[in-house]
């Protein structure tokens, strides 16, 4: 069994159901995650909760259309890469689709080898372009984004709270001591005698217990093992 697209997510819009059936089994036994959705509705609101390697995106869609949800994708500055899946092989549908945003556009019907052989292009291609991204196990932090993720699913943390995870995260592996992460909270008035303790605490209860170690009268570390 071929695990070549192992660990990665993807998100699939396609409103045919036996293809949108089709595309995901042979996704997952890729080894991809796959989230399928059969209209663009709820898909902007599963973005801002849950990140992906690659959205995989049909143009002839119900109420909104691929075109509509691919333009709102990067007004809201969505880096996700897409890729068009339609039967519409006009020449003016390809260039208008990928000028505004799409990263491949593929004919239907389509050759299953290529289009997979496409889909793990636009992920290595993804991987390269997001070399910022610090990932611990399954907590991964976004710095141009000022996101953090844990299982996929996005944590909310406070200005401070993202301060000290980045300065641990990007540091990983290396004590780092309580003075140094004091200076990260940056906002005076609020570091009273236990803020650090308090962030931290908030922290591991966001993420989880031991992603977050408390090393005695020196600081915390943050293990490469979790």
């Amino acid at each position: 069994m071929d695990y070549r697209l192992s660990g990665q997510r993807i998100f699939l819009v396609e409103d045919d159901r036996m293809l949108g059936e089709s595309l995901s089994e042979i996704l997952q036994a890729q080894g991809a995650e796959v989230n399928w959705h059969k209209n663009a509705e709820r898909v902007m609101s599963c973005l801002q909760t849950s990140s992906y390697d690659l959205m995989i995106l049909d143009i002839g869609l119900p109420k909104i259309s691929g075109f509509e949800l691919l333009a709102q994708l990067r007004e809201m500055q969505q880096d996700l890469p897409v890729l068009i899946l339609s039967a519409r092989d006009m020449i003016q549908d390809r260039v208008y689709g990928l000028d505004l945003g799409a990263d491949d556009y593929v004919l239907k019907p389509f050759d299953l080898s290529e289009l997979l052989a496409r889909v793990r292009v636009l992920i290595r291609r993804r991987c390269g372009r997001a070399q910022s991204k610090i990932k611990v196990g399954e907590v991964c932090l976004d710095p141009n984004a000022h996101q953090v993720f844990y299982l996929g699913q996005l944590v909310n943390l406070s200005r401070q709270e993202y301060r000290l995870l980045k300065l641990l995260m990007e540091n990983i592996g290396g004590v780092i001591t309580r003075d140094r992460l004091e200076i990260a909270l940056l906002d005076k008035e609020e570091l009273e005698s236990n803020a650090l303790e308090v962030h931290i605490h908030h922290l591991r209860k966001k993420i989880f217990p031991e992603f977050i170690r408390t090393i005695r009268g020196v600081g915390y570390i943050v293990q490469v093992e979790i």
